[in-house]
């Protein structure tokens, strides 16, 4: 499993038609860079920290900012399910999302479930400026990846 799919899973998790969902988030908003950044549409602000193995997971205790911000209510880590078994390693605050995948499942084989609940860390709400400006972030990319296809599809 690799950073996409757990990407991908986590915006079927919080729904795109309910909250806006932007991947690598820092530029003009934070200190540190945010892997999903999750906007409800109260105005709340979710970090979801992804890891993909053991060595990744421990290493992000060391980093300088340890996921602290005034803008941000919920800090989760997601995860893969074979990482569990190392989660003291995820700070006490955080919410852990298990990703999985399920041969089973036909039209979302790989999905999240939440197996701890996050400690709330502030009750500041994103003005519209601010959404805004996340939601610019966002747009940005899907041209940038637009481009890709194309040059990809045009170099076949």
């Amino acid at each position: 499993m690799n950073v996409l799919d757990i990407e991908i899973a986590l915006a079927e998790y919080f729904n795109p038609r309910a909250n806006l969902i932007v991947p690598n988030v820092s530029w003009g908003m934070f200190l540190h860079e945010c892997d999903i950044l999750v906007i409800t549409k109260a105005g709340y602000a979710w970090e979801v920290e992804i890891k993909t193995n053991k060595y990744d997971l421990i290493k992000d205790k060391n980093k300088s900012h340890g996921h602290h911000s005034n803008k941000i209510k919920f800090l989760y880590f997601a995860i893969p399910d074979y990482l569990l078994q190392y989660q003291e390693h995820i700070p006490e605050r955080a919410g852990i999302i298990v990703v999985k995948y399920d041969d089973r499942r036909m039209h979302h084989p790989i999905y999240c479930k939440r197996t701890r609940m996050p400690q709330a860390n502030s009750k500041y709400k994103f003005t519209t400026e601010e959404r805004y400006n996340v939601a610019r972030l966002g747009a940005m990319r899907i041209w940038n990846l637009k481009r890709i296809i194309r040059d990809r599809s045009n170099n076949v």
